[in-house]
């Protein structure tokens, strides 16, 4: 199985006559995703190597029954194509683009409840997920996500951090762990998908064995998970929480990623963690280490 994303996902990708869009999403075929549309009003009409381009994301839903989207716009045009593939009746919408203003994404966040509470938001700012062997949407590279096993243990992957979402996938590779899927939530202040949905989505996932959790400072996500975990979580997992030496009231690399008022810290978050029952690595590799200790003691 997998959570989110699979065999069956039928991509359109939002911006793909753009560079960054026709980069990732030529990537993202190459690997084996089904990208069958890009949008651009504007380029209606030409192909991209073979990908038709379309004037709206409803015409990739009639005319090549796509039912994920890609978004790679710049940030002012982000909210709209989010609405639009929402409202086109897509459920699963990945969104990279960085630097989406805030209150842009607070609007998309709750139209997106109010209006398509079926339709789930991956990002903005985030890698995107992976399936491998299955299913690439974002800009994660492939090579590095090794192929689950037929008969497990295989783990799933949830974190912030982009480039740590990276690192957690090649510490798995380099101990040869499969992996069920691998989900960068993105570290922006309003993210469409959080750590509670990922780890409920991979507790009820056949394939999913055992969870790795990348977090970071700022906000209260981890705290939250480290309650959905102790109360709801029954397969082991192992963590890394980035910003141990982040001075309080100071941002760190994401928008959300910054301590106030003492609330929001690396340590903080740790101890929650580890009251929920999860095993909490001091650096990634440690994190890396303590899942294949975990997948042992599965096999």
């Amino acid at each position: 199985m997998a959570i989110f994303v699979d065999e069956g996902t039928r991509v359109v990708v939002q911006g793909l006559t753009g560079g960054q869009g026709r980069y990732h999403g030529l990537r993202n075929r190459a690997y084996g995703t089904r990208v069958v549309a890009g949008v651009s009003p504007k380029k209606a009409g030409i192909d991209v190597e073979g990908i038709p381009v379309v004037a709206s994301v409803q015409e990739a839903v009639d005319a090549h029954q796509a039912n994920a989207s890609f978004v790679v716009v710049p940030p002012a045009a982000a909210a709209g194509a989010i609405l639009e593939a929402a409202t086109a009746g897509l459920a699963f919408i990945v969104c990279i683009t960085e630097g989406i203003p805030a209150k842009d994404e607070a609007r998309v966040y709750n139209a997106l409840v109010n209006d398509h509470p079926g339709v789930r938001l991956l990002g903005p700012n985030c890698p995107g997920v992976i399936s491998p062997g299955k299913c690439n949407i974002g800009i994660t590279a492939g090579e590095i996500a090794q192929l689950p096993t037929a008969g497990g243990p295989n783990v799933g992957i949830v974190s912030r951090s982009g480039t740590l979402t990276y690192q957690a996938l090649y510490e798995l590779k380099q101990k040869e762990i499969g992996v069920s899927t691998c989900v960068g939530i993105g570290g922006d202040p309003v993210p469409g998908t959080s750590f509670v949905d990922c780890l409920a989505a991979f507790e009820e996932d056949a394939e999913t064995d055992a969870i790795l959790m990348i977090g970071e400072i700022g906000g209260s996500a981890e705290e939250e998970a480290a309650e959905f975990v102790a109360a709801h979580v029954t397969k082991p997992m192992s963590a890394y929480i980035a910003g141990v030496t982040a001075p309080p009231g100071k941002k760190m690399g994401h928008a959300g990623a910054i301590v106030s008022g003492g609330k929001g810290t690396a340590q903080g978050k740790m101890d929650a963690l580890a009251a929920a029952g999860v095993q909490v690595g001091r650096n990634p590799t440690e994190a890396g280490e303590l899942m294949a200790e975990i997948v042992a003691s599965l096999s």
